[in-house]
């Protein structure tokens, strides 16, 4: 047998120069998490905070800077004496961050850059589940690349797509597995976006709506910081996100948070999935829909529904003038609510259920009934502790989670941006 040679001096090197360039993508990473989650601050402050040698600090601020990824902000006075500290924020103005969301009649788009600031925002009504995956795609694709000329024109590259999917998403390889409401099976989502977008070199990425959705809400919605938590998407199908300290719960496959098929009633309607009784037909949009307005003979499956920020606006409007009707059905979504959020509470305990999409939108209405059910219901009563909140993101929590997932892979790997265009000298003659 063949004796195992001693690494080269080359070899050795070339190992030495990897784990330097690993261990310097880390510490990147870590000063811009520090940034984004504190906001500005001074190199000492980043120093102390994070453990790094202040030198070690001022290499990296040099490249973040070259990078444009940060930027000085002013002059930091620290008491009566001492040296005035120059503070640095979070910028990467010219880094473009796209979230999509695809649903099951509409598709959505947030574009913002890495600091934050929103460059684009749109809704657009499209009947997804009469389509099919191929046409529902070419549109998913044709509202992404009019938002990424948006991000360009405002001078941000888009370094990232996020998707959002109300479905079982196979997270690793952006494939989604199965999207009941929506009818696709086995669907390579990210290759074929990529196709779909053409030239536009950045990466996609695909998670379930409402696993984005609640981490749209733990980074900056209602309960922001709470680390046990549960986010209820509230569109026509109904899907949970759930955070539990302080982590995202995806289980063994990625597959977890498919709450609207809890089965609730043996005895109840079909629903999308194929199976009877699920939580979804009894508190899903649809439902409520078809209660209140019977002449549209809406059915999960056979049609679009009409736009479903004007249907909530409707049953609204009908609740405040007292329609009889409308109160009822409200009230009976409600008491459903409050039983499958028992069972949420029952095996998680979560300090609060966000309510999103139309659940927000008719919190007035459906919370009370919803506590009282869920307090009736919870097997430790008062002690649990939980209660339900309304978002305020809306309809757009998928997709705002959709475009934190990019920046979160951004400030993971900042060394991946280029570096910062240089701006064009300013004429300054006349001011």
């Amino acid at each position: 047998m063949a004796q195992r040679q001693p690494p080269t001096r080359a070899a050795g090197v070339r190992a030495q120069a990897a784990g330097h360039a690993s261990l310097r993508r880390a510490n990147l990473a870590l000063v811009l998490r520090h940034l984004r989650d504190e906001g500005s601050c001074s190199r000492s402050d980043i120093a102390d905070a994070t453990g790094l040698h202040r030198a070690t600090v001022s290499s990296l601020m040099a490249e973040l800077l070259d990078r444009g990824l940060v930027r000085e902000v002013g002059i930091e006075h620290v008491g009566a004496v001492g040296r005035p500290r120059r503070a640095v924020a979070l910028d990467g103005s010219h880094v473009g961050i796209l979230g999509t969301e695809i649903n099951v009649d509409y598709v959505a788009v947030y574009g913002t850059d890495l600091g934050g600031r929103v460059l684009v925002e749109r809704r657009v009504g499209f009947d997804a589940m009469g389509m099919g995956p191929d046409r529902s795609l070419k549109e998913l694709g044709r509202v992404a690349k009019d938002a990424i000329d948006d991000l360009v024109r405002a001078g941000a590259s888009p370094a990232g797509i996020g998707v959002a999917v109300p479905g079982l998403v196979d997270v690793a390889r952006g494939h989604v597995a199965f999207a009941p409401n929506l009818g696709w099976r086995d669907l390579p989502l990210a290759e074929r976006l990529r196709s779909e977008i053409g030239d536009v070199r950045a990466p996609v990425m695909v998670d379930n709506d409402a696993n984005l959705a609640a981490l749209a809400e733990y980074t900056g919605g209602v309960a922001a910081g709470t680390a046990d938590m549960v986010y209820l998407t509230g569109e026509v199908g109904v899907g949970g996100g759930i955070v539990v300290g302080g982590r995202l719960l995806r289980g063994a496959d990625g597959f977890s948070g498919e709450v609207g098929h809890l089965p609730v009633d043996p005895t109840g309607s079909r629903c999308g999935c194929g199976r009877t009784g699920c939580w979804e037909t009894k508190v899903g949009l649809a439902t409520l829909v078809r209660a209140v307005t019977p002449e549209l003979a809406y059915e999960l499956g056979t049609a679009p529904m009409p736009d479903p920020e004007e249907r909530v606006a409707d049953i609204a409007r009908g609740l405040a003038l007292g329609d009889p009707r409308m109160l009822s059905a409200v009230a009976e979504v409600g008491r459903w609510l409050g039983l499958g959020g028992s069972i949420l509470v029952n095996l998680f305990n979560p300090r609060v259920i966000v309510l999103g999409g139309y659940f927000a939108k008719l919190a007035e209405r459906l919370i009370p009934p919803a506590q009282a059910e869920l307090e009736r219901l919870v097997i430790a009563g008062p002690a649990a502790r939980c209660r339900f909140l309304a978002s305020g993101l809306g309809f757009g929590a998928a997709s705002r989670g959709a475009a934190s997932m990019v920046v979160d892979q951004v400030i993971n790997d900042p060394a991946a941006i280029g570096l910062a265009p240089v701006a064009a000298p300013t004429n300054l003659a006349g001011r």
